[in-house]
C-alpha cells in the first residue's frame, strides 16, 4: 500500500511485493560540476514528475516562448515509485533529469543529500522567494540556508461525498448542510464515524474506500507525526497515534471500510457503483476522482461533490517541489523552467487541470482558482478553489523524517490491509506495525 499521489491515467498497479519492497537508500558521491549553456543554444531539458501535476500545456507554452528549448518530460505514476527512481539514479551518479519533482513525504531524504542539488539562490531564487507561503519555502531550505526546491502545490484536505448515495441514505445532500452534518468547523473523527454508522445502517454499504487514506490524514493532523521536530522517531509509545489507530480500526471493524486496494478502484467502477460514498480529498485528489469516474463511464451526474469540512480539523496531504540536481548540464535554464512552472499564473493554470492547490499566495486568489473550471463543474459546481483556500487555514508544515514515506507505506500499509480485510483486530495490527517499524526503520 502507498499513500503517495497517483496519476489519473488508468494503468496497471504495482503488485503487493513491489509496494512493500525496500526502497534504495544509497546516495551518490559528488558529481562533476555542471555547465550552463547560453540563452540561444538549442538544448533539451529533461523533467521528471509524478502523479497529476497539470504541466503538459505549460510545457508547450514554455517551448513556444523559448524556441531554443525542447522539454522531454517523464511522468512516474506514484510518489513512492518516483522516490525509488530518484534514489536509484542518485546512487548511480547519473541519469537524473534537469528538473526533478520531489514529494513532501520524501523531501527529508533529499535534504540528507542536499549538496547533490543546486542552490537555486544562485539562479534567481532570492528575487522570487516571497511568492510562496512562508512554510513552503522553509521546507525546501536546507540547514546551510540553501534553497533547493521551488514549491508547486500544497495539499489542504476537504471531504468528497456522493450526493446520490447520501440521498439514498436519507442524509443531507447540500454541501453546506453536509459540512454541518459532520460538525462544521469543529468536525471530529467521532462525528465522521457516527455519520458513517448511520449511512451503513440505512444502506448496508461501506462509507469510505479503505482505511489507509484516513490514517494518513489522522497522522498529518498532528503537530508531530511519525517524527518529532528534533528528528527522532515518534511512533512506538505515542499514545495519541495509538488512540487514533484504535478509533479507526474500531470503525473499520464495524464495516465502514470497503476494503479497496489503495489506488486501484476497478478502473473507477467503485466510484460509480456506490461501493463507498465519502473520500478524503486534498486538492490534487480531485483530479484523481474525476479521472476515475470518467474512466468508468461516469460524469458529473454520478453525483460527487466537495464539502468545506474535514474530520479532525486542518490537514495537509502532499505537496511537491521542483529541484535542479547538480547532474544537470543546464542549471540556469532548468531553474528558469522550474521558476516558470511554479509562478502564480502557472500554478493557477495547473489547478484548473489537476486540482493542485497553489503554494504561491498570489495564485490562491486568482480567478482561475476561485472561479469555475472543469473540475468545479464536475463536482456539482462546487467552489473548489474557495473551499481549499479555507481548508488551508491552520495548516502548518509537519516535520517529515527520512523514512516518513517508508513508515506510511511499508510499516502501516500491511496493518491497514489487516484491519480492512478483518484478518487482525486493531491491537494486533498495531503491534504488527511496530514489529515492521523495528525491522525496516529502527534496525535497518
Amino acid at each position: 500500500m502507498t499513500f503517495s499521489r497517483r496519476t489519473t491515467r488508468i494503468t496497471a498497479v504495482a503488485g503487493a511485493a513491489a509496494a512493500f519492497a525496500l526502497l534504495a537508500t544509497g546516495c551518490s558521491s559528488s558529481s562533476t560540476p555542471a555547465t550552463t549553456g547560453t540563452a540561444t543554444d538549442p538544448i533539451t531539458l529533461t523533467v521528471t514528475t509524478f502523479g497529476t501535476m497539470g504541466y503538459d500545456d505549460l510545457y508547450k507554452q514554455y517551448e513556444a516562448d523559448h524556441p531554443n528549448i525542447t522539454i522531454k518530460a517523464t511522468n512516474i505514476d506514484t510518489g513512492d515509485n518516483a522516490k525509488t527512481d530518484w534514489q536509484t539514479k542518485e546512487a548511480a551518479g547519473a541519469g537524473l533529469p534537469d528538473v526533478q519533482a520531489v514529494e513532501e513525504g520524501w523531501l527529508s531524504a533529499v535534504m540528507q543529500v542536499s549538496d547533490q542539488f543546486n542552490d537555486l539562490s544562485a539562479y534567481g531564487a532570492n528575487d522570487i522567494k516571497d511568492r510562496w507561503v512562508d512554510w513552503k519555502l522553509q521546507q525546501a531550505t536546507d540547514t546551510k540556508g540553501r534553497i533547493i526546491g521551488y514549491g508547486s502545490d500544497i495539499g489542504p484536505e476537504g471531504l468528497c461525498y456522493n450526493k446520490t448515495d447520501f440521498a439514498a441514505a436519507g442524509l443531507p445532500t447540500d454541501r453546506d448542510a453536509v459540512a454541518t452534518l459532520f460538525g462544521g468547523s469543529s468536525a471530529t473523527w467521532d462525528d465522521y464515524f457516527t455519520v458513517g454508522a448511520k449511512y451503513k445502517a440505512a444502506t448496508g454499504k461501506a462509507f469510505y474506500d479503505q482505511s489507509g487514506f484516513l490514517w494518513n490524514a489522522m497522522v498529518n493532523q498532528q503537530k508531530e507525526g511519525y517524527y518529532k521536530a528534533d528528528g527522532t522517531l515518534n511512533v512506538d509509545g505515542n499514545a495519541d497515534l495509538k488512540a487514533l489507530w484504535t478509533k479507526l480500526s474500531t470503525a473499520t471493524a464495524s464495516g465502514l471500510s470497503a476494503n479497496q486496494t489503495a489506488w486501484d478502484w476497478g478502473k473507477g467502477k467503485a466510484f460509480t457503483d456506490g461501493t463507498f460514498s465519502t473520500f478524503v480529498c486534498p486538492g490534487w485528489m480531485l483530479g484523481v476522482v474525476k479521472g476515475q469516474v470518467t474512466s468508468a463511464g461516469g460524469d458529473a451526474s454520478t453525483g460527487w461533490d466537495f464539502a468545506n469540512v474535514f474530520p479532525g480539523g486542518a490537514a495537509n496531504w502532499g505537496g511537491s517541489f521542483l529541484t535542479v540536481p547538480t547532474q544537470s548540464k543546464h542549471p540556469q535554464e532548468a531553474a528558469d523552467l522550474a521558476a516558470f512552472l511554479t509562478d502564480a499564473k502557472s500554478q493557477a493554470a495547473a489547478f484548473g487541470v489537476a486540482g493542485t492547490f497553489p503554494s504561491v499566495t498570489a495564485a490562491q486568489t486568482d480567478p482561475a482558482v476561485t472561479g469555475t473550471n472543469a473540475l468545479s463543474t464536475f463536482f456539482n459546481n462546487a467552489p473548489i478553489g474557495q473551499i481549499l483556500a479555507d481548508r488551508a487555514k491552520g495548516v502548518v508544515a509537519q516535520f517529515k523524517g527520512p523514512d516518513d514515506s517508508v513508515i506510511q507505506s511499508q510499516v502501516f500499509g500491511p496493518s491497514i490491509q489487516e484491519i480492512d480485510s478483518g484478518k487482525a483486530d486493531g491491537a494486533t495490527a498495531w503491534n504488527d506495525a511496530i514489529t515492521l517499524l523495528n525491522q525496516l526503520v529502527v534496525n535497518k
